[in-house]
């Protein structure tokens, strides 16, 4: 297949651009510096929500895999309904408009009192992003052929970066700028919102409808839903390569992503660290995954896909190492860098890997819904093992012990994954 005009993947690309605010100010910054700053009074860092009392990150933590958990649920029905009748970019819609508006409702999570409508947004959001994920990645194998999927799925990434750097830079002159910082904290609440749904209608009107990949029965909608991720792992079971690379993908993604949503938390609460130094941080990971992203986008064309995975994920295992041992702000921004390196160029090649790995098929919204329910098992033991190592240790410096096994046992499994596709060469 050729890859699509560039029309197309410029609308593509603009949907990371829209959807990215909500992973930097809302999973990142300056919602997990509000959540901390407003549940903590008084050295008490201890909330009740649903009559059981709750150390307040770990509550967090718990909400987030909670709402990947409905994700990883909801992901195989949605995408099958979608592969059936052909409307992948009405439910891309759906979700992108349930998350912006629990994104701006965040504006009314006040104080611990308001806790059930914080953490209720928070889940409710959290759904929004992640299953109109499932969608957008799904284009991906539909508008780029084999030998551009690397660059193309840079560019999304890029895009994000740039477009959610921009509404940070906005939402921090309106943090340090207003007297009260909380109003506007709330206010970027409303900002993600409003940017998410408004900047997302390039995408909706630039991206293909998409068409039914078979007339195939739909009597129960549930039921087809898991039968065709059955179908999907039916196929993946005689993929030995593909097979190994979702093993793999599953463990390391478990830690990245546990990274990315928790470190935010970690430097508040475990150095101590103001709002500003902990925005500020971020900003210098997106930035530099910015480069990141096409870095290792260069040097798969060069060493291959699987090979840089496995180098990065060293990377990853050594960062986690570093944090363990963190205990200032400078050290805190050299960790920042780095995961910013490594951060972006692992996300995009793993999702363009497995669009090469993955079998020619008109079911693309089934087979990413197999890689992104894979994703969303890992984020929900990611998180909950998180959480729970801190409520059980009182640290979350030990949690960090937990996630570099993730990356470890991640590693061997992409060596496993190296060695499968050497034999396949040899045997072709």
């Amino acid at each position: 297949m050729q890859t699509a005009s560039k029309k197309i993947i410029n609308g593509w690309a603009m949907y990371d651009w829209a959807n990215s605010v909500y992973n930097l100010v809302i999973t990142s910054t300056i919602f997990p510096a509000y959540y901390e700053s407003i549940t903590k009074l008084n050295g008490d860092d201890t909330v009740t929500f649903l009559g059981r009392k709750f150390v307040n990150t770990a509550l967090y933590n718990y909400a987030i895999a909670f709402a990947i958990l409905v994700v990883a649920v909801l992901i195989p029905i949605l995408s099958s309904i979608a592969d059936y009748k052909g409307n992948k970019k009405n439910f891309m819609r759906f979700f992108c408009t349930l998350g912006s508006i629990a994104c701006s409702c965040m504006f009314f999570f006040t104080d611990k009192n308001s806790m059930g409508i914080g953490i209720t947004c928070v889940v409710v959001a959290c759904v929004g992003f992640w299953c109109s994920l499932v969608f957008y990645n799904s284009y991906l194998p539909e508008i780029a052929s084999e030998k551009d999927s690397d660059m193309v799925s840079a560019k999304g990434f890029t895009m994000g970066y740039i477009g959610s750097v921009l509404l940070q830079i906005i939402c921090l002159v309106l943090v340090f700028t207003m007297k009260d910082g909380a109003l506007a904290a709330r206010l970027s609440f409303v900002m993600v919102g409003l940017w998410w749904i408004g900047w997302a209608q390039i995408p909706f009107n630039r991206l293909p409808k998409g068409e039914p990949a078979a007339n195939r029965p739909d009597k129960n909608i549930f039921a087809n839903g898991f039968i065709e991720l059955k179908k999907v792992w039916g196929q993946v079971k005689s993929m030995p390569v593909l097979k190994r690379f979702l093993s793999a993908f599953f463990f390391y993604n478990m830690g990245v992503q546990t990274v990315m949503l928790a470190a935010a938390l970690f430097g508040a609460k475990e150095l101590n660290l103001p709002t500003d130094k902990l925005i500020i941080t971020i900003l210098i990971i997106q930035l530099v995954a910015i480069a990141g992203a096409y870095l290792m986008a260069k040097l798969a064309e060069k060493h291959g896909n699987l090979q840089v995975l496995a180098a990065v994920v060293i990377i990853w295992i050594l960062i986690c190492v570093a944090a363990y041992f963190t205990t200032t702000g400078m050290e805190f921004y050299l960790l920042g860098a780095a995961v910013g390196l490594v951060m972006g160029g692992i996300q995009s090649l793993s999702r363009s890997t497995y669009s090469k790995l993955m079998p020619q098929t008109k079911d693309t919204a089934s087979f990413f819904s197999f890689y992104d329910v894979t994703e969303k098992i890992a984020i929900v033991i990611g998180m909950f093992t998180f959480g729970l190592l801190e409520e059980l240790t009182g640290s979350m410096r030990n949690s960090i012990l937990a996630i570099m096994i993730f990356f470890i046992i991640g590693f061997f499994l992409l060596l496993s994954t190296i060695s499968a596709k050497k034999k396949q060469i040899a045997i072709n």
